[in-house]
């Protein structure tokens, strides 16, 4: 499994022959890119509506485009996507060669358009080469990309024993998520082999010291091993 950190909440994860593009905001300070520049995904996952995770949605318009139902159907309405898929809380659906479960995250997710939309509950995605089971498979690989969230214990409850992932992207920004210091006890519940920092230094209230991040990873005792990523920079997590 391969992710690239286009900066902000911006993921690009190839599961196989899938490539899947989660909220695309490439106006932020660490991707050289625009929207036009990259490749059209097989699937665009978002996880909730506000700007900064939707903004440049309408750019992928042949991707099929997972989330709640509410925000897929504002997508359709406002960006013209033709092909979508409606999950909710606890869903799994198969995306390509990636399994692909929504999990809740603890935000708002309202849509200010001149009109107020209602996008759902706003989402985690947990992303996995094989189907999620009750028997653990050394062999399979799962990713999880938080959302915008608090510190909640379903991380530690839910997500962490039965989901099982190996790496996360968690927001670390403060202000409107979680800061370094809850984002480090979410590493550590969920009990992950590799923590990814993200959706801090985008706009003046997230900017924070994020080697803050990995002082808090280690002062809870988890063993995850830390990955800082520069903007557009790719690691396959089999080589980690």
């Amino acid at each position: 499994m391969e992710l690239t950190w286009h900066g902000h909440s911006t993921w690009h994860v190839t599961v196989g022959e899938t490539d899947l593009l989660i909220d695309p905001f490439f106006d932020n300070p660490h991707t050289s890119l625009d929207a036009s520049d990259v490749d059209e995904p097989d699937f665009l996952l978002l996880t909730h509506g506000h700007a900064d995770h939707i903004a440049d949605a309408g750019a992928f318009s042949d991707a099929t485009v997972v989330g709640t139902p509410e925000l897929t159907g504002f997508i359709e309405d406002e960006h013209g996507a033709d092909d979508t898929i409606g999950m909710n809380l606890g869903g799994t659906v198969e995306c390509g060669d990636a399994f692909v479960t929504m999990h809740r995250a603890d935000h708002t997710n309202g849509i200010n358009t001149g009109y107020e939309y209602d996008a759902g509950m706003p989402a985690g995605f947990v992303i996995s080469d094989t189907v999620p089971t009750q028997v653990a498979d050394e062999e399979t690989t799962t990713f999880y990309h938080a959302g915008d969230t608090g510190l909640m214990t379903e991380m530690r409850e839910v997500i962490g024993p039965y989901l099982e992932p190996d790496a996360a992207a968690l927001p670390v920004g403060d202000h409107f998520t979680m800061g370094p210091m809850q984002a480090a006890i979410a590493v550590d519940w969920l009990d992950v082999d590799h923590a990814f920092p993200m959706h801090y230094d985008t706009f003046p209230p997230i900017e924070i010291d994020v080697d803050d991040f990995e002082r808090e990873v280690t002062g809870t005792g988890s063993d995850a091993d830390v990955h800082v990523l520069d903007g557009d920079e790719t690691v396959d997590l089999s080589e980690l």
